[in-house]
């Protein structure tokens, strides 16, 4: 869906622009933003890529990254950057309180907003919306939103490739989730034919460990896996001192969850993890299970069918317990074949 199509003739000469993207940037939020970020620069807009946060050190090497503004330690610049762009690009988000502290910035901006995305319910506040929940991620809809709205796919070269094909590939956990169909497969192809070197990226993406980070999945599967199996179910609990005995960092505890979905049998599965501020949860499921519904009612959160994200103000042990208690509602959907 393309709401508010007369405002790309903006795009026709060169324009201050910021781009955000949500808290804590993962692989599509970040792989979207530097996307867009290259092809724009090829227009001569002064573009920025502000975040609200730092972001997994896994993607420390996708082109850009250096020029990717954090906001706790550039807040002034940030800030002066979102008073005076044109255009904000609010990309992987459909909420403007996923952006945390940049919410109000953002919201106070005179500048146009314009919202690419893929998640549910998307909130109304953006001049133009670029949105379809079917895609498979953010990254997919920049790369539709370069070929198919501005017409410019002949200027996708080997950064904008990379970086759409690093977002597509996390956002679909390697191709495989359910949302990976023929139409993703033919962009990852037209990706990889405008310079993406796949098994350079999913090298760098997934075979970048620390030794700490080994060392506290060992743990982890060891102390903090519990599994119930007349649900079907599994989740870590990690808590805060968890995090502090291995000295995690943003990223660590990514792709956790989806070892505990791997377990033959089971078809929902849950991160809960104690963030001191916040308990934050990850749940993804198998078929039909609805992860966005039990993150919307149980844990303000929302997302996609089998992938979806919450957090809540109680205590890691009073969170856990209701993640159990809501299991026995779900129980036929769980069970059945």
């Amino acid at each position: 869906m393309l709401k508010g199509e007369k405002n790309l003739q903006l795009l026709t000469e060169p324009r201050r622009i910021v781009i955000t993207t949500h808290h804590k940037p993962d692989g599509d939020a970040l792989g979207s933003s530097l996307g867009l970020y290259h092809f724009l620069k090829k227009y001569n807009h002064n573009v920025q890529i502000v975040v609200s946060s730092d972001f997994p050190d896994f993607l420390d090497w996708l082109p850009g990254r250096s020029d990717v503004i954090e906001y706790p330690k550039q807040a002034a610049l940030s800030s002066k950057l979102l008073e005076e762009a044109e255009i904000i690009f609010c990309l992987d988000y459909s909420a403007l309180s996923r952006t945390n502290i940049l919410e109000p910035l953002i919201a106070g901006s005179s500048a146009q907003k314009w919202m690419i995305d893929h998640h549910l319910d998307p909130e109304d506040f953006a001049d133009l919306i670029y949105w379809d929940s079917k895609a498979a991620a953010t990254a997919q809809l920049i790369y539709t939103f370069i070929s198919d709205v501005l017409h410019a796919e002949d200027q996708i070269d080997a950064d904008i490739a990379t970086s759409l094909y690093t977002g597509i590939m996390t956002d679909t956990g390697s191709f495989r989730f359910r949302n990976t169909n023929a139409a993703v497969h033919h962009i990852i192809g037209q990706l990889i034919e405008a310079g993406a070197r796949n098994w350079e990226i999913h090298e760098q993406v997934y075979n970048s460990s620390s030794e700490k980070r080994l060392k506290f999945l060992g743990y982890a599967l060891l102390n903090c896996l519990e599994v119930i199996p007349e649900y079907n179910t599994a989740f870590f609990a990690i808590s805060k001192e968890d995090l502090a005995q291995f000295e995690l960092t943003t990223g660590d505890t990514e792709g956790l969850v989806n070892y505990a979905l791997s377990i033959k049998g089971i078809r929902l599965a849950a991160l809960i993890i104690d963030r001191t501020e916040l308990i934050k949860l990850s749940l993804r499921s198998i078929g039909d299970i609805p992860c966005n519904e039990i993150c919307k009612r149980y844990f303000n959160g929302g997302g996609h069918l089998n992938a979806s994200g919450g957090s809540s103000n109680e205590s890691l042990t009073t969170v856990v317990e209701t993640f159990k208690s809501l299991l026995p509602e779900y129980k036929q959907i769980l069970t059945s074949i």
